[in-house]
């Protein structure tokens, strides 16, 4: 096990009606004028955000609304965010929705105290020091953003899609977790946020950190809860208990636990932020595309911990000694569980007939380097082999 340092200074309060408490928890950061940044209109035509915006005013909080924020996010809205924060004297950001929401009220947060560009941060070219404090009041189990550091823009001049990760600079002050919120989430979008949490605790459990046992089981025994409780959230949206097991997996999928004391890997969300960049699909859903083809080219390579996966959480027994075979197996199984919940698992499944693979892989490379990842390191000719696994 890695040395580490592990905090999480998000406050979570969670449970029915936790929204009401938006403006009490603004007021206890001292916040007196806010942004609240929203998607295309759920949150309007649920009545959620009036009933937040009610606690505003009822702790006597200004507040400016963006809304209109895209499934994917781009840096367009961001600037607009910023300009909105500067000239009308903003001191916190409350986000309302799932991730793009929140990711770009994160951007929004680091981009009105620094001088330069916002950009320079997701390119590398410049550090968060300091943003203005973000609240969340979560819709969408999925992203795991009201609970980390993250937060992925795309900028459209280039259509270059990164995820920015910091340690505590742009992790949210509060989260307000309401099961109910999620009952009329369409089943695609419960489907493609499973397959997201998932993918964030298997880009930590992939790793080449040996003896890391206990952030093993505690990885396994979130994945194995998933499994158990997305069916009954498929089968009955209003099922409160499963959809608060499944909300609270989402946090906990990316709130950093899953990683503490070893190497993480990341590659499957690289080469899924350049589908989503170049073809607009759903993140979630392209995860579930590209993480098999992912996976099965590791257990032709590097198939320990893929074998071991298969074994503690997809069942998978009767392959002793055949590392290869017992992650294949798994990987079958995965494919099969994303199957019932209604997702792809090729690109053709996800509409995408001609995948241009030369410019995926070259704008993966352009962005994240000649050599990527944690658990396996990947140069151009692998990852084509990958995206072409995943035709």
């Amino acid at each position: 096990m890695d040395n580490f340092t592990y905090c999480t200074p998000t406050k979570y309060i969670f449970g029915k009606d936790a929204e009401m408490q938006a403006g009490t928890e603004l007021r206890r950061l001292s916040l007196n004028n806010v942004l609240v940044c929203y998607g295309q209109g759920s949150v309007i035509r649920s009545g959620l955000l009036q009933r937040v915006l009610s606690t505003l005013e009822n702790e006597h909080i200004a507040h400016t609304e963006l809304g209109g924020i895209e499934p994917n996010p781009t840096d367009p809205k961001v600037r607009e965010g910023i300009g909105i924060c500067r000239s009308k004297g903003i001191d916190g950001i409350l986000a309302v929705g799932g991730g793009s929401a929140i990711d770009t009220a994160k951007a929004i947060a680091a981009g009105v105290p620094y001088d330069g560009d916002f950009w320079d941060f997701w390119a590398g070219k410049a550090t968060v020091e300091k943003a203005l404090p973000v609240g969340v009041v979560l819709t969408i189990p999925a992203a795991g953003s009201e609970g980390s550091g993250n937060s992925v823009i795309t900028l459209l001049d280039g259509m270059h899609k990164i995820s920015l990760r910091t340690d505590f600079a742009l992790r949210p002050k509060f989260a307000l977790m309401n099961p109910e919120l999620t009952f009329t989430l369409p089943p695609a979008q419960t489907a493609a946020g499973i397959a997201d949490m998932m993918a964030h605790i298997f880009e930590r459990y992939f790793s080449p950190t040996a003896d890391v046992e206990i952030t093993d089981r505690v990885s396994e025994g979130v994945l194995t809860a998933i499994i158990e409780e997305a069916p009954k959230v498929m089968a009955n949206p209003t099922d409160y208990e499963a959809r608060a097991n499944i909300m609270w997996s989402g946090t906990l999928a990316h709130n950093g636990i899953c990683g503490t004391g070893r190497k993480e890997d990341w590659v499957s969300h690289f080469m899924e932020h350049e589908l989503s960049a170049v073809y607009g699909v759903t993140h979630g859903a392209g995860l579930a595309v590209i993480l098999p083809a992912w996976m099965t080219f590791m257990a032709h390579h590097s198939p320990c911990k893929g074998a071991q996966l298969s074994r503690r959480v997809f069942g998978v027994t009767g392959l002793e000694g055949n590392d290869t075979g017992a992650a294949l197996e798994g990987i079958s199984r995965l494919k099969t569980f994303f199957k019932s919940l209604g997702l792809p698992v090729t690109m053709e499944e996800l509409g995408i007939k001609d995948p241009d693979i030369d410019l995926l892989v070259k704008k993966l490379h352009e962005n994240k380097g000649d050599e990527i990842g944690g658990y396996y390191r990947l140069r151009s000719p692998q990852t084509t082999e990958i995206y072409n696994l995943a035709r």
